[in-house]
């Protein structure tokens, strides 16, 4: 019964840990890392994007399996870290099992920042973005304001259970059709700085930073899915912004 509880916890601090953007590797690691600190030398982890699955054998020979599956997957490279500081303390300090339940708990509710900080650091985000492509000062208060909006609109629709596809599908529209308006209107801004700077707050860095990865770790079915995940993200964003445009050639006739 106390093995259980040890592979439990220590799945569950993997879980934390794939959920916000740890790599595959670091995740089985951690998973190990607990269980050897509380005894349990025998501990095999096989992780992918969508599941851990957790197995150890005692001294009687009986098996201990925990499975976790993964249905959500954000990005918060703090939680990350907690974790990932937690396993190794445990190592030189061990925790009771309470104490490290206590622990889990916590870095699981870690409050994150606010949604009107995140709001506004995205807007700043798209705006430098703009800057970096290219973009004159005045585009960059237009990709500002539409980094704004694509957080806005992922949050609410996030809220609506809407698949992740779609708020990319979503996001890269807003930010074609924004840019496509105030470059029509006024030639000093220059649309294609405003899109490509725009859509960058969408595009799956850490997913592809991963995939590449696990993949040169030798974890290739978390490498090809994560990859996989990448292109269907980027499949996205591409067909919100060539939506935008088909509607706006078949309204004003041209760029």
């Amino acid at each position: 019964m106390i093995t259980d509880n040890i592979v439990n916890l220590a799945a569950e601090a993997g879980k934390i840990m794939l959920e916000n953007g740890g790599e595959t590797y670091r995740v089985e690691q951690t998973i190990n890392m607990i269980c050897k600190s509380y005894g349990i030398d025998n501990a095999e982890s096989f992780v992918s994007p969508t599941a851990i699955i957790t197995s150890t054998m005692d001294e009687n020979g009986r098996n201990s399996t925990i499975i976790k599956r993964i249905t959500s997957r954000a990005t918060d490279l703090e939680k990350v870290a907690l974790i990932n500081n937690l396993s190794r303390q445990i190592q030189s300090h061990p925790l009771t099992l309470d104490e490290l339940r206590k622990e889990l708990k916590y870095i699981r509710s870690f409050p994150k920042y606010s949604n009107s900080i995140k709001t506004f650091f995205a807007g700043v985000t798209t705006g430098t973005f703009t800057l970096l492509f290219g973009g004159s000062f005045s585009d960059f208060i237009i990709a500002f304001g539409v980094g704004i909006l694509i957080n806005l609109l992922s949050s609410m629709l996030s809220r609506l259970s809407v698949n992740e596809f779609f708020i990319n599908v979503a996001g890269g529209a807003l930010a074609a059709i924004i840019g496509l308006f105030f470059s029509y209107i006024n030639p000093i801004f220059h649309k294609d700085e405003i899109i490509i700077g725009s859509i960058m707050l969408l595009v799956p860095g850490l997913v592809i930073t991963n995939a590449i990865r696990d993949t040169i770790a030798g974890d290739l079915l978390s490498g090809l899915s994560r990859t996989l995940e990448a292109i269907m993200i980027a499949g996205a964003i591409a067909i919100g912004a060539a939506f935008s445009f088909k509607i706006w050639m078949s309204i004003i006739g041209g760029m």
